[in-house]
């Protein structure tokens, strides 16, 4: 459960219903997702919405430039990368995912990385994987597109809490 002052008790996804963890009681996660945008990505806009009655401020960008932008202004405590994020907003421009990777990783303090992979061929795949886990991806995870797959996202974002901030939010 979340204690907030200004809000009543809420589930918290990234406690599952047997952890007896601290909650935070004040300040904010912040988290930034960025998702392609050239098609519609349900997930990418359903997830804000879940996640901040719990104290979750996404920061969504549609491209690596926005991204960039996201975090000169803020602290990333957790980050979002798919990988077929273009460099500016157009979706015919440079795709750009493993460079925000490369940028995240270069950062004084680098959150940990969920990586949403593009659906090609098992080749492509590999080539992917490889560059993220040496970017120091935390998760590497299918593009979700059913309800199952967004539960299975809120999982791995939850571990990220518990193997790097021991389920305390960051301060």
């Amino acid at each position: 459960m979340v204690r907030n002052n200004h809000q009543p008790d809420l589930p918290n996804p990234f406690q599952g219903p047997e952890s007896h963890a601290p909650t935070p009681t004040g300040g904010r996660l912040n988290l930034l997702l960025s998702s392609a945008g050239y098609q519609p990505d349900p997930w990418a806009e359903r997830l804000p919405r879940m996640l901040e009655p719990m104290g979750i401020r996404s920061h969504v960008a549609r491209s690596a430039d926005a991204a960039e932008q996201v975090i000169a202004h803020n602290p990333i405590h957790i980050a979002v990368v798919d990988l077929a994020l273009p460099l500016r907003g157009e979706p015919a421009a440079e795709e750009a995912g493993i460079r925000l990777l490369q940028f995240l990783a270069r950062l004084a303090s680098p959150p940990p990385t969920v990586v949403i992979k593009r659906r090609r061929t098992m080749r492509d795949d590999a080539r992917e994987l490889t560059a993220a886990l040496k970017a120091g991806a935390f998760a590497v995870v299918d593009r979700p597109s059913a309800p199952s797959d967004l539960e299975h996202l809120l999982e791995v974002l939850r571990r990220c809490m518990t193997r790097h901030y021991k389920d305390q939010w960051p301060a």
